[in-house]
């Protein structure tokens, strides 16, 4: 097996053809690299400035009325993950700054795909879609006629003569097929961790070097994976051209047709409701549930009467405390219940959508590391939804802190937010920290891609089992 290992290998590597191929592959994969290292550069350069800028502002707003700091807000931005330029993921079509007010959940806007051309609706070039897509159809078209062509040729008869195994000839010559594809992965994934190192040296996240460790992992068995498959296709087919319309089949299959069935499949069994209509359908329970900036609203009134009558007081102006910022908190928390009860509904929605594509990579080793490489990369819906999920909380907690400096503050017998005792000091501006974007650690990424891990494993264990036990039915004319 060794000997037919690094003869494949040895044959594959010599032909000027292969040569030049191997070569413009790693051109290819360091420029999308390169260039995509510098774009998160410039986007970390530029979130930092908006950033400062919006603090810095923050803090010199002069003294006033708390509550009108609650909806003067605040701007949260996304920071991309340092592997991120990897594999460019679900990046570009998410958003990247998010203004946060008293009262309202807004949107994440600014994705780099609202301010692009049309062009980007094909995608980016990255490494990690390289990888994934070309590289395993140049794995097909030199993997094709290793077991097909010696087939026609008649020397494959000569080395099943010479004491060699059908095992011995799938394995070595997948594994020969594995080390040529080596020629293109390794110095990727070497660029890959140059730039990582780079960055982290930059921004401190270690934990992103081993997220790395296990895209290395993860891609050296797909490839592995995708030169069993094209040699095990050569061993059964009659012909090099039969050989080589099954192996474009299974890559139009894997790639384009499969994921497309299953994502179209996931929206119909799992419909979402539109924008208008999540916002509408949010908007209806928050009416019913009352307006707490009317006196006169059924259940706020009802609140008041309940604190009259447990502090015995006849009057809100009685109240040891501002009776104004209490009801703001109130109507705070429960149009904050509100919504994140129905976003959990529509994220659970979405969630559905992604497993059942996600689900295919037991049947599709492409969806597998595709889903691998967003995840480790930090480019997936999850590390969104992450950075979603910390810019709410944040804004919340900064409502929520105007309101109750009100509460605390604030006299019940100031009639408008201008007069003198309704105004409080800038420095409780300053005080309030500033928003800081967490990443997802490995652990939770590895368990967001655990099924994926499973698939890739599951398909390696397979084909090493079929060039073990099922060599009977080959023939070697």
């Amino acid at each position: 097996m060794q000997q037919i290992c690094g003869y494949t290998f040895y044959s594959m590597i010599t032909k000027p053809t292969n040569k030049w191929l191997v070569g413009l592959f790693i051109l290819l994969i360091g420029f999308a690299l390169y260039s995509s290292s510098l774009s998160n550069r410039h986007h970390k350069h530029t979130i930092e400035h908006y950033s400062h800028d919006v603090r810095d502002k923050w803090e010199a707003s002069p003294d006033k009325h708390p509550h009108r700091m609650a909806h003067y807000g605040y701007v949260a931005f996304r920071q991309k993950y340092p592997l991120s330029f990897f594999d460019n993921g679900m990046d570009s079509y998410l958003g990247n700054a998010v203004f946060l007010e008293a009262h309202r959940q807004n949107n994440v806007n600014f994705s780099q795909a609202s301010l692009s051309n049309g062009l980007l609706r094909f995608g980016e070039l990255s490494g990690g879609l390289i990888l994934q897509l070309l590289l395993p159809l140049l794995i097909f078209f030199w993997g094709f006629d290793l077991v097909a062509g010696e087939r026609e040729t008649g020397t494959l008869k000569l080395l099943l003569t010479q004491e060699a195994t059908w095992t011995d000839i799938i394995l070595g010559k997948s594994l020969g097929l594995f080390l040529v594809s080596l020629t293109i992965l390794l110095p990727s994934l070497l660029v890959s961790a140059v730039l990582l190192l780079t960055e982290t040296l930059i921004s401190g996240n270690c934990e992103s070097l081993v997220a790395l460790g296990g895209l290395i992992l993860s891609y050296l068995t797909y490839i592995l994976i995708m030169s069993l498959l094209a040699v095990w296709i050569s061993a059964i087919s009659k012909s090099k051209k039969s050989a080589l319309i099954k192996l474009i089949g299974f890559w139009l299959f894997f790639t384009l047709i499969l994921p497309k069935i299953a994502q179209v499949a996931g929206q119909v069994i799992y419909p979402t409701p539109s924008k208008i209509a999540f916002e509408t359908t949010v908007e209806e329970e928050l009416v019913k549930q009352g307006d707490s900036h009317n006196p006169d609203d059924p259940h706020y009134k009802a609140l008041k009467d309940s604190l009259l009558a447990a502090y015995n007081v006849t009057s809100p102006k009685e109240l040891p405390f501002n009776y104004s910022g209490f009801i703001m908190k109130e109507g705070e928390r429960l149009s904050t219940e509100t919504y994140l009860r129905h976003q959990a509904d529509l994220m659970n929605l979405y969630q559905k959508q992604s497993d059942l594509v996600n689900n295919t990579a037991i049947v599709n080793p492409y969806i597998a590391i595709k889903n691998i490489s967003m995840v480790l990369s930090g480019t997936d819906f999850a590390s969104y939804q992450a950075f979603n999920d910390y810019a709410e909380t944040y804004r919340y907690n900064l409502a929520q802190t105007m309101n109750n400096l009100q509460i605390e503050h604030i006299s019940n017998t100031t009639t408008t937010s201008a007069d003198k005792g309704a105004v409080i000091s800038q420095q409780y501006w300053k005080d309030f920290p500033d928003f800081e974007h967490e990443f997802l650690s490995f652990s939770e990424m590895s368990r967001n891609a655990s099924f994926s891990f499973l698939s890739l494993f599951i398909w390696l264990i397979a084909f090493l089992l079929m060039a073990n036990f099922s060599t009977k039915r080959l023939k070697a004319i």
